[in-house]
């Protein structure tokens, strides 16, 4: 073991034990009860770090790793995200939080029924994992870099330190935690810039754009790609079980919203940072086959042992930092909610202890992750994104918005997203970056998603062509642009599918059909005679048109 393997075993266990003896602390000086969302105590700044934290954490490790492959159009990662975080600010935190959600999955069952629930726990319990081997990846990356351990044995070692002090305070320790990445990341990129001014520099630079100036394309990355990176992030708003779990724990939905525009300032220079030191690392390090080891390499090269250490545990605060929500998050869906669908009478003490038994399983399932594949992040989180986007998505957005859409309806797009994309990512080999006719598997699992609930409900429901003169103008404007969307993709197919945007074009046509569905079939009791504007409905709540939430 190398000198900066022992420097960083030893800084990341004093760190670790912090974060546990720290969120300890936390949570017995708080005074505040609620497990799930603190009692709904948290402050702007509070959110502000929380959602930094889970977001820009995985972010960072991403953006480092993709500057290191594309340069500097790695830079629209960070936009994607950051355009999500706005988003999630201006659409949903208030309506949520006068709903007093704390879980997607809770959306669900609150709508659609038990079984919808149960399914859609299950789902997403299982893919939080996922996400959390994704980002862990960096930091076992960086640590066998130096010591040698593999990379499983430290995805483990992850999943163990998160069980530690999550189960013991819930959001609270989430709240500590997060704080204290936020501000190890910031430390770790200083040490970045450091690493960058002793080598390449900024002669580096100006040396890599005269010999690779694509390197310095905004583009660079493919369209296709950045796109799909936009495209990837918007779809994810109505469905970003964490973060709205942190914002709904804020003491106020203006605290909530604040905390989510903060969280959007403090990204923005941390993402440049990350493309300087991954542009930097390609230079000095060129040709690695892991972009993520290529990394390590080289800050391990260029600066003393103890420096680079820092900077390897504040690669462990990114892994952490999207890991632990994720785990936390996770749990309470296959605990809580799942739970409450099993036992509906179950006591809140009961569902807290579901939800801590949930986290040992989770951690279980995280290391049998790792054994199973432990060397590229990409593809856990296209797993992660394929079977929870794909099999929750539609269900959300009538939950929403539909009160027509049905419970047969919403169990059929579960099980038919899933399917679909766990199908087709098989078709695709289970490539990372090569897909089954080049599109990737969450698109193919959003329309199979989205197509389900529409058919399902207009054939099964009782239903009516709405009488709302607004509505039907609405309604055949959407199907009249859908149609037209529909004829130029079948003009334009050959260059969609160079650029790999057939999938994200047939997705929106199917999105159209949705949204018309909303607008233009209407139970056949609706009167029009009250305005409710979450979920633009126009009928009053009757037994076939229930509360959306």
């Amino acid at each position: 073991m190398t000198t900066v393997g022992l420097w960083t075993i030893g800084l990341a266990l004093a760190y670790t034990a912090w974060l546990i003896l720290g969120s300890r602390i936390a949570v017995g000086r708080s005074g505040h009860g609620g497990f799930f969302v603190s009692g709904r105590s948290f402050s702007p700044w509070t959110v502000a770090f929380c959602i930094t934290g889970l977001f820009s954490g995985s972010s960072y490790i991403a953006i480092v790793e993709l500057s290191y492959r594309t340069g500097v159009s790695a830079v629209w990662y960070g936009v994607a995200e950051t355009v999500q975080i706005l988003l999630i600010a201006l659409l949903l935190v208030k309506p949520l939080r006068e709903k007093l959600v704390v879980t997607v999955t809770g959306i669900i069952g609150d709508r659609f029924g038990r079984g919808a629930q149960a399914i859609s726990s299950v789902i997403t319990g299982l893919t939080f994992p996922m996400y959390s081997v994704a980002t862990s990846i960096a930091f076992a990356s960086a640590l066998f870099a130096v010591t040698e351990i593999p990379l499983w044995q430290c995805i483990a070692l992850t999943a163990i330190i998160l069980l530690a002090f999550l189960t013991f305070g819930g959001m609270r320790s989430v709240a500590f935690s997060q704080t204290m990445n936020v501000l190890m990341i910031f430390v770790m990129f200083i040490v970045g810039i450091w690493a960058f001014l002793v080598s390449p520099g900024p002669s580096g630079l100006e040396t890599l754009a005269e010999e690779q100036p694509q390197m310095f394309d905004v583009s660079n990355a493919g369209i296709s790609l950045i796109v799909a990176w936009f495209g990837t992030f918007i779809v994810n708003v109505p469905l970003a079980q964490a973060a709205f779990q942190m914002s709904m724990s804020a003491r106020s939905p203006e605290d909530g919203q604040k905390g989510l525009f903060l969280a959007a300032i403090i990204g923005m220079p941390l993402i440049l940072l990350g493309i300087v030191v991954g542009v930097a690392a390609s230079i000095v390090v060129p040709d690695a086959s892991l972009p993520l080891v290529g990394i390590a390499e080289y800050i391990a090269g260029s600066l003393p042992a103890w420096a680079a250490a820092v900077f390897f545990v504040g690669l462990w605060a990114c892994a952490l930092g999207w890991a632990g929500p994720c785990q936390f998050s996770g749990a309470t869906s296959l605990g809580r909610d799942l739970g409450s669908a099993l036992r509906p009478r179950a006591t809140q003490v009961e569902l807290v202890r579901y939800t801590r038994i949930a986290l040992v399983g989770l951690t279980v399932l995280m290391v049998i992750f790792s054994l199973l594949r432990a060397e590229e992040s990409a593809w856990w989180n296209v797993m992660a994104w394929t079977l929870r986007n794909g099999a929750t998505f539609a269900p959300v957005l009538a939950a929403f918005f539909w009160p027509l859409a049905t419970r047969s309806a919403a169990l059929t797009a579960l099980l038919a997203g899933f399917s679909a994309g766990l199908g087709w990512y098989a078709l695709s080999g289970f490539s990372a970056t090569d897909f089954f006719l080049g599109t990737h598997p969450v698109w193919v699992a959003m329309i199979a998603n989205l197509a389900g609930i529409v058919l399902v409900t207009l054939i099964q429901g009782s239903w009516r062509l709405t009488l709302h003169g607004a509505r039907r103008r609405n309604g055949g404007l959407v199907l009249l642009v859908t149609g037209l969307a529909a004829v130029l993709s079948m003009n334009i197919s050959a260059w969609l599918n160079i650029y790999g945007l057939m999938g994200l074009a047939l997705f929106l046509i199917t999105l159209g059909v949705f949204a018309a569905a909303v607008l233009l079939a209407e139970s056949p009791t609706a009167t029009h005679t009250k305005t409710q504007l979450w979920g633009s409905r126009t009928e009053p709540v009757t037994a076939q048109n229930t509360s959306p939430l």
